[in-house]
C-alpha cells in the first residue's frame, strides 16, 4: 500500500525517533522582545485575514518575524479559516521548528485539509523535527477523516516510539481514530491497556469508545462500557441516549434519560433530535416545551432541533411560539437558528415570513441561501428564487450542488425549460460541479412537464450515470400526463427490469394496461407480484389545529373523532360527486366493485386530515396539510372540489412540492 507517495516500510523509517531531539531554534526560556509582544497582541486582535495581512506586512518591514511570531501568524490564519494563508506563511519562513509545525498541522486539520495535514507531518519527520504530545492528536484526527487504516497503525507505533502514547490527549485521539476507521477491536485494546490513572481521570476516553460502539450499532457493548464507568458526565449519558435514538430504540433512550441524575441542555437536545429523526415530531416538540417549563434555557442547537420537527410536521403554531421565545429572550439570530426558521416557515406554507427572517439575518452562509431559494422554489415563486440566487452570487457566496437543485426545482415548478437547461449546463462549465442523479431527474421532469418527451427520453439514454427508479418514474409521469400510451408502456418495462421486486413497477404496468383495457395482462402481472412484491411506504399526513398536531395514517381508525371524521368524509365525497368529482377514477382497479373502490381510495391519510380540518375550522380559513408521499390523483381531484364547496383554501405539501387549492383549481396546474 502507498499513501502520499510513501510505502509502509519507508514511513516506518521516518517514524523512528532520532537519537536526540531535533534542534529547536526558539529556546524555552526566551522572553519575547517588546516588538514581538506588541505584534503578537496585534495578531490576536485580528478579526479577519485583511487585518492579519496588514499586521504581517508590518512585521516583515520591521524584521521581527521570529519563530514565536510566525507560529502566532500561522495559528491566527488557521482560526480565521484561511488554510492557504497558513501554508503561505509556513513556506516563506525558514526556521521550521516544532512550534510552527504544530500550529500548522492543527490549522490544516481544523480547516478540513486532512491530506495536507498528514503530508506536513511526514515533512516534519523528514526534516528531523521530533513530534510531541501536541502533534499527534491532530494528525490522528486528520487520518480519521482520510480513513487510512494502516497509516493509523503506523501513527500509533510512532506515539510509542516517541514516548507520548500514555498522554491522555493522545490516548483519546488513538481510540477515536480507531473507532472512526471501523477498527473497534484496536480501539478497545488501546482503551483496555490504558493506565488506570487515565481511565479514572478522563471520562472522555470511555465516552469516545462508547460513541464508536454506538456508531457501529453495537448497543450491548456500548451499554456494558457505560455501566463499567467509575464516573459519568453529561457527555456519557448523551452519547448513549443518542446511540439508542440512532438505533430507533426510543423507549430505551427515554428510560435512560429519566435515570439521569441531572439533565443538561445537551441531553435534552439529544432527546429532541432523536424523536425528530425517527418521525415522532409531536413528541419532539412537546419535549422542547417541557424543557422550557422546567426552567432550562435552550441553546442554538436545541432551538434548531425543535424548529426542524416543526418544519417536518407542518406545526406552524408551535414554530411561531418558538420564534416568539427567540425574540423575547434576545437570542441572536445566528446562521443555525436563522436557517432553521427560514426552513420552518417555508415548509409550513408561510414563505413570505421566511423571506422576512432571511432579510433580518446579518450573516448568511450557503445553508441560509439554499433554504431561502428552496423555499421560494417549492412554492412556485420562480422570480423570487432566481433573484435570491443572483443576490447570493453578488454577495460572493459560491453555489454548490444543493443550491443548483433548488434553482432547478424553481425552473421545474414554473415550466422555465430553457433557463433550467442553461443552469444545468452552467454547473459543469462555469462552476466545475458534476451533476448528481438528482439533478438529472429534475431535468427529465422539466422536459417531461413541457411535453418534450422525445428530448426527455434521449436525455435519459445519454446520461453518464445509470438511470435509477426515480429517473424512469419521472419519465413515466410525463408520458402518462401527455397520454403517450406507447411510451408509458416502454418506460414501465424499464422500471420492471430495474427492480423486479418493487411493487411500484407492477402498479405502473397495471395502470398502463388498464388504461388500454388489457385486464388479462394485469392478472398475469399480479401472479408474480403476489410472490415477490414489496410493500410501499406507508403514507401519513399531519394537520395542526389549535397548536396540536394530528397525525393520520392510511385507513387510520385511532383518532378520537374517527366516527365523526368518517361520516363527514362521506358527506364531503357525496357533495363533491354532485358537482363532477368521480371517486377513484384516476386509479381504477377493474376487479373491485365501485363501492369498494371508493372505500380503498377514500381512506388516504390526506383525506382524513382534510376532513378533520373542515370539522374544526370556519369557512374562509386555510387548511394546512403535510404529507410524506406524493399525493395521488384521486385525492388531488377531491381537494380541488372541496376547496370550491367548503369556501376554504387548502395548502398541501407533499413529497415534491406545495399544492395551493383554491376555488376548484390547484397551483400545480394538475402536473406533479
Amino acid at each position: 500500500e502507498r499513501v502520499f507517495g510513501y510505502t509502509m516500510k519507508s514511513l516506518s523509517v521516518l517514524f523512528k525517533p532520532k537519537s536526540s531531539p531535533a534542534k529547536i531554534h526558539l529556546p524555552a526560556d526566551r522572553r519575547a522582545s517588546p516588538d514581538e509582544s506588541h505584534f503578537i497582541s496585534l495578531i490576536h486582535a485580528c478579526k479577519d485575514t485583511v487585518s492579519l495581512r496588514r499586521v504581517h506586512a508590518q512585521i516583515l518591514r520591521r524584521g521581527v518575524l521570529s519563530s514565536r511570531v510566525a507560529a502566532q501568524l500561522v495559528s491566527c490564519s488557521g482560526l480565521l479559516q484561511s488554510p492557504d494563508y497558513c501554508l503561505s506563511i509556513f513556506r516563506n519562513f525558514e526556521e521550521k521548528n516544532l512550534f510552527v509545525f504544530n500550529v500548522l498541522i492543527r490549522g490544516l486539520t481544523e480547516n478540513a485539509r486532512s491530506a495536507s495535514s498528514v503530508r506536513h507531518f511526514i515533512l516534519m519527520l523528514r526534516l528531523g523535527v521530533r513530534p510531541d504530545r501536541l502533534t499527534f492528536p491532530f494528525v490522528l484526527k486528520s487520518n480519521s477523516k482520510l480513513g487510512f487504516r494502516w497509516l493509523g497503525r503506523a501513527l500509533h507505533a510512532a506515539t510509542l516510539k516517541n514516548f507520548v502514547d500514555c498522554d491522555s490527549f493522545v490516548r483519546v485521539s488513538l481510540v477515536d481514530m480507531y473507532a472512526k476507521t471501523r477498527q473497534l477491536n484496536y480501539a478497545f485494546q488501546v482503551f483496555d491497556e490504558s493506565p488506570d490513572r487515565i481511565k479514572k481521570e478522563s471520562t472522555l476516553l470511555s465516552n469516545v469508545l462508547i460513541k464508536g460502539y454506538c456508531r457501529a450499532k453495537d448497543m450491548q457493548m456500548a451499554t456494558k462500557l457505560f455501566r463499567s464507568m467509575p464516573e459519568r458526565n453529561s457527555g456519557s449519558w448523551s452519547t448513549l441516549i443518542k446511540g439508542y435514538a440512532d438505533c430507533s430504540q426510543l423507549n430505551r433512550a427515554k428510560q435512560l434519560f429519566e435515570l439521569m441524575p441531572e439533565k443538561h441542555v445537551v441531553t435534552w437536545t439529544t432527546l429532541i433530535n432523536g424523536f425528530s429523526q425517527n418521525g415522532y415530531y409531536e413528541t419532539a416538540i412537546s419535549t422542547y416545551f417541557e424543557m422550557l417549563e422546567k426552567g432550562l434555557k435552550p441553546n442554538e442547537y436545541t432551538v434548531a432541533a425543535a424548529l426542524s420537527a416543526c418544519s417536518k410536521s407542518g406545526a406552524l403554531g408551535s414554530g411561531i411560539r418558538i420564534h416568539a421565545y427567540i425574540l423575547d429572550n434576545g437570542i441572536r439570530l445566528d446562521r443555525a437558528i436563522g436557517t432553521a426558521l427560514i426552513d420552518m416557515y417555508a415548509k409550513c406554507g408561510e414563505v413570505d415570513c421566511a423571506g422576512t427572517v432571511f432579510s433580518n439575518m446579518n450573516h448568511k452562509d450557503i445553508l441560509s441561501w439554499t433554504a431561502m431559494i428552496q423555499g421560494w422554489a417549492v412554492h412556485g415563486c420562480f422570480h423570487q428564487a432566481i433573484q435570491c440566487f443572483r443576490q447570493m452570487m453578488y454577495s460572493g457566496e459560491k453555489p454548490d450542488e444543493v443550491v443548483f437543485l433548488a434553482v432547478l426545482t424553481a425552473c421545474l415548478n414554473s415550466g422555465e425549460v430553457d433557463l433550467g437547461l442553461n443552469f444545468f449546463d452552467s454547473m459543469r462549465l462555469d462552476y466545475a460541479i458534476e451533476p448528481t442523479l438528482k439533478h438529472y431527474v429534475l431535468v427529465v421532469d422539466l422536459l417531461g412537464r413541457a411535453g418534450k418527451l422525445n428530448e426527455a427520453h434521449k436525455f435519459v439514454d445519454n446520461m453518464p450515470i445509470n438511470p435509477d427508479f426515480t429517473t424512469w418514474a419521472a419519465l413515466y409521469r410525463a408520458s402518462k400526463a401527455h397520454r403517450s400510451n406507447r411510451r408509458t408502456e416502454i418506460v414501465s418495462q424499464n422500471l420492471l427490469e430495474l427492480d423486479p421486486e418493487l411493487r411500484g413497477s407492477y402498479i405502473f404496468l397495471d395502470k398502463t394496461h388498464l388504461a388500454n383495457g388489457k385486464y388479462q395482462d394485469v392478472e398475469e402481472r399480479r401472479v408474480p407480484y403476489q410472490k415477490t412484491g414489496k410493500e410501499r411506504s406507508l403514507g401519513w399526513s399531519y394537520i395542526e389545529l389549535d397548536c396540536q398536531l394530528n397525525k393520520f395514517a392510511a385507513g387510520d381508525c385511532t383518532h378520537k373523532q374517527t366516527q365523526e371524521i368518517r361520516l363527514k368524509l362521506e358527506e364531503i365525497i357525496s357533495l363533491a360527486t354532485e358537482i363532477g368529482y368521480i371517486p377513484g377514477a384516476d386509479w381504477s382497479i377493474h376487479d373491485i366493485e365501485e363501492e369498494e373502490k371508493e372505500h380503498v381510495t377514500g381512506v388516504h391519510s390526506e383525506k382524513l386530515a382534510l376532513t378533520l380540518g373542515i370539522l374544526r375550522t370556519a369557512p374562509g380559513t386555510t387548511i394546512r396539510i403535510i404529507k410524506n408521499l406524493r399525493i395521488c390523483g384521486d385525492c388531488h381531484s377531491l381537494m380541488k372540489y372541496v376547496s370550491k364547496i367548503s369556501q376554504r383554501g387548502i395548502l398541501l405539501r407533499d413529497a415534491r412540492q406545495f399544492h395551493h387549492f383554491k376555488d376548484g383549481s390547484c397551483s400545480c396546474g394538475d402536473y406533479w
